[in-house]
């Protein structure tokens, strides 16, 4: 069984060995992951301004005009979204299973840089196919309610460091190794990211310096511990993996 302690105390270590590279993979990771949310706020701030002082502006405007300008501006939406979905499928995903990758290797080894782009060179469609399904997944059972969204990103949460190591692996195996590896242990994995919650609020102390510098690339390390620990489980149980 596993404690929490055990799994920093090792990645502390591994921190240590891998400093500079670790805080470089954590930023590209923590980008890639929409890590920062600061900006949003200061839009929604900005576009109300400017909605409150254009009342008089569109009351004078012909209703042709008002509708192409309507039109362009969900075409220009949709769009956008279009190429944040191409890009995430494409560019995004492989890069955070190369991201989980380096942290991995990071246990054993001092890996390179270029460990983050493995992904677009090993299996590059069976990547992307299976990291586009698990987000699905847990999107369609979030429909039903939040927390059976919450219950699936936990039983799917080790596909992206699955796939790090074993990137040809069938989608079917790779979901079945995830829900084997984590039964048992999602409120586990729970608390353990809950367990950086002080160190997030002491980062904002800092103006997100802290999380840049050391918080982020420590819970990497910490969760790609996990990830050790949970394979090691599941390579000695004599259990039957069902599909």
């Amino acid at each position: 069984m596993w404690t929490r302690k055990e799994l920093k105390d090792r990645a502390k270590v591994t921190l240590k060995a891998n400093y500079w590279k670790a805080v470089l993979v954590s930023l590209i990771l923590s980008f890639l992951t929409g890590g920062s949310g600061s900006s949003a706020g200061n839009s929604a701030s900005n576009s109300y301004q400017s909605a409150s002082g254009g009342d008089n502006f569109f009351s004078g405007m012909d209703a042709s005009v008002l509708a192409t300008i309507i039109s362009v501006v969900i075409v220009a939406v949709l769009a956008a979204v279009a190429i944040s979905f191409v890009l995430s499928l494409l560019v995004f995903n492989p890069l955070i299973v190369g991201c989980r990758r380096f942290f991995i290797k990071c246990r054993e080894e001092q890996p390179s840089i270029k460990e983050v782009v493995f992904a677009f060179s090993h299996s590059y469609g069976n990547v992307i196919k299976t990291m586009f399904l698990q987000g699905l997944y847990i999107f369609l059972w979030s429909l039903l309610f939040i927390i059976p969204g919450i219950i699936k990103a936990y039983e799917y949460l080790m596909i992206p460091y699955i796939l790090a190591e074993n990137p040809e692996m069938d989608t079917k195996e790779v979901f079945a190794r995830s829900k084997q590896m984590m039964t048992g242990d999602k409120w586990n994995a729970f608390v353990l990211q809950l367990s950086f919650l002080g160190w997030v609020l002491l980062s904002v102390l800092t103006c997100g310096i802290l999380i840049i510098f050391y918080v982020g690339p420590y819970s990497e390390l910490t969760y790609a511990e996990l990830y050790a620990v949970l394979k090691q489980k599941v390579n000695g149980s004599d259990s039957t993996v069902v599909y």
